[in-house]
């Protein structure tokens, strides 16, 4: 174990995760956690810090118990293609979004995610795509009364 578990990519990707939730926390602090109206500006990136730090702690901590065991020898390459596929396509929905509309670009990263990353069906990725971006639909503009970004469609 020693000096090799500093070099196993899930105690440095939980390292730096969680030195990033730390400094979440940190700046959440300087904003009001909560206000007469409820939740603050400070609330959320409070918790979603403290839940970084935690996620990412035990991350490590399971790196560190599975290190004892067996090591990995190769390196997935489809697992990180297909992540960095992801990754890729949940940018350019973002890039997408002005133009398509929230609802539009969701429902399209949504459709690449299960049929090309989970390799489903083309129906189940539609259907799956539909029900997401109706289900974003009727909590934030039809629940909450919160506009989502339109794009040149109207949606």
């Amino acid at each position: 174990m020693g000096r090799t578990i500093f070099k196993d990519g899930d105690v440095i990707s939980g390292a730096v995760l969680a030195a990033l939730g730390v400094y979440i926390v940190m700046q959440s602090l300087a904003w009001e956690y909560s206000g007469p109206d409820g939740p603050g500006p400070g609330f959320f990136p409070f918790w979603y810090g403290v839940a970084m730090v935690a996620l990412s702690l035990l991350l490590v901590v399971n790196a560190v118990r599975r290190s004892g065991g067996e090591r990995q020898g190769a390196i997935d390459w489809p697992a990180i293609k297909r992540a960095l596929s992801t990754w890729a396509a949940f940018a350019l929905s973002v890039a997408l979004m002005n133009w398509l509309g929230f609802l539009l670009s969701f429902a399209l990263l949504t459709f690449f995610i299960v049929a090309v990353v989970f390799r489903r069906s083309l129906i189940a990725a539609g259907v799956t795509a539909v029900v997401t971006a109706l289900g974003f639909y009727l909590v934030f503009p039809v629940a909450l009364s919160l506009e989502l970004p339109t794009g040149l469609f109207g949606f």
